[in-house]
């Protein structure tokens, strides 16, 4: 069973009542409850994290190198200006997968360069929740391709 854990950073608590026409009327709640099921049905083991701290969001990427085979983060507005979970992620020696709801390519000019990109395995962006099935299905698939 694959171990992996979703991170999500700042201001994604908030999903359903911000920027509705970025990012849709889906909560996280409801997220979290569809990344569960297709993990119940796909064997893995999955934890869910968010938090709007950044240190919070280092350590969780700290404790991970330990305990995950996989690790997908949506860390929102972190992505552009964090060099704490750039250098976190580094450490790392299991695949990471850098996700997006929105396209951020479709946004301001500050959002089109990530930090994150330069650890990740691949990104999604701009297809809305649905973005966090297909990273579950990516990173399932790369794990299994590892053993």
């Amino acid at each position: 069973m694959n171990k992996i854990i979703i991170l999500n950073g700042p201001n994604l608590n908030l999903l359903g009542e911000r920027e509705k026409n970025q990012y849709g009327s889906f909560t996280l709640k409801d997220i979290e409850k569809n990344c569960n099921d297709f993990a119940k049905t796909n064997d893995i083991s999955l934890s869910l994290f968010q938090s709007n701290i950044e240190g919070e969001l280092v350590n969780k990427i700290q404790s991970s190198r330990e305990n995950q085979d996989g690790l997908i983060i949506n860390a929102g507005g972190y992505t552009h200006t964090s060099v704490a979970i750039l250098d976190a992620l580094k450490i790392l020696k299991i695949p990471i997968i850098e996700l997006h709801i929105s396209n951020i390519y479709n946004r301001e000019e500050f959002r089109h360069k990530s930090l994150i990109s330069k650890v990740a395995k691949g990104v999604i962006c701009g297809f809305g929740a649905e973005g966090y099935i297909m990273s579950l299905k990516a990173m399932n698939k790369l794990l299994k391709n590892e053993n």
